[in-house]
């Protein structure tokens, strides 16, 4: 039985209510960045800025070193995505064809593990970083990250293992494929999308993680974006609004190229994993 019209119309407007939401916050954000600085102050601000222009961009990179913490951040965010991926590809493979109570018991553990806050493991981290002379350094950030994300994305990935049809691997055993022949050419191009998937997800995280990075992070040429716009706050917690939104704005945007770019390549990824199925 279809969907009423009334009840599709009511979806429609709470997807569009959703979208909204989700939308209002980056829009105000760009306008403020466009913003001239006698425009911040006005008591009845506009969407569209009166006089835009670029003045609050150049202001952002001459107070603060803004490419040299995005280069830290790419490098931090890169290097955990790629990692964790790797780390985790082989154990998915392993909890999603053989499956036992201890597999059902790791999954679990996963899943819980997401549910700690950050508070409750700086401390340990810190001291275990600081034995390990990996204070101050992006070595130990990436570390850090690696380890945060790399839950969520054995969970992810052992979805998209199970969504695999075992017969595709065995028909390739049959015709004489090693475990690893089969692996790398029947089971990881269907994978692929998954892969992808579970990478941005591990960047995006650790793209805009800001609290393991305060923390671990000292000197001012090794820390992240993040942290950097925290240096736009005054002593006194008055921002410097248009620099800020500006840097905001800018530190926004890797992630959402990196999403367009991808998301037809995900869901085209999908498709032709359907289809070969």
């Amino acid at each position: 039985m279809g969907t009423s019209r009334p009840a599709r119309a009511g979806q429609y407007l709470a997807l569009l209510a959703y979208l909204v939401f989700l939308a209002f916050p980056f829009l105000w954000l760009v306008s403020t960045a466009f913003k001239a600085p006698r425009e911040l102050g006005d008591l009845h601000p506009t969407w569209i800025p009166k006089d835009p222009g670029l003045d609050n961009f150049r202001q952002a990179f001459d107070e603060q070193p803004l490419l040299q913490a995005a280069g830290n951040s790419l490098i931090a965010a890169c290097s955990a995505a790629l990692i964790a991926v790797a780390v985790a590809t082989p154990m998915a493979f392993v909890m999603a064809r053989h499956r036992s109570r201890l597999t059902t018991a790791a999954t679990g553990w996963v899943v819980v593990s997401q549910a700690f806050p950050f508070v409750l493991v700086i401390i340990p981290l810190f001291l275990i970083l600081k034995n390990l002379h990996l204070i101050n350094s992006l070595p130990g950030l990436i570390m850090v990250y690696v380890v945060w994300s790399l839950p969520f994305a054995l969970w992810m990935l052992v979805g998209y293992v199970r969504a695999v049809p075992p017969e595709l691997e065995e028909a390739a055993a049959v015709d004489g494929a090693s475990r690893l022949r089969t692996l790398v050419s029947v089971t990881a191009p269907l994978l692929a999308p998954g892969l992808v998937a579970t990478a941005l997800f591990a960047f995006i995280t650790a793209w805009n993680e800001f609290f393991f990075a305060l923390v671990l992070l000292k000197s001012p040429e090794k820390q992240t974006l993040p942290v950097i716009l925290t240096h736009f706050i005054g002593a006194e917690g008055v921002a410097d609004l248009g620099p800020l939104a500006a840097a905001a704005f800018l530190a926004t945007l890797p992630s959402l190229v990196i999403f367009a770019i991808i998301q037809k390549r995900i869901t085209g990824g999908m498709l032709a994993g359907a289809v070969k199925s």
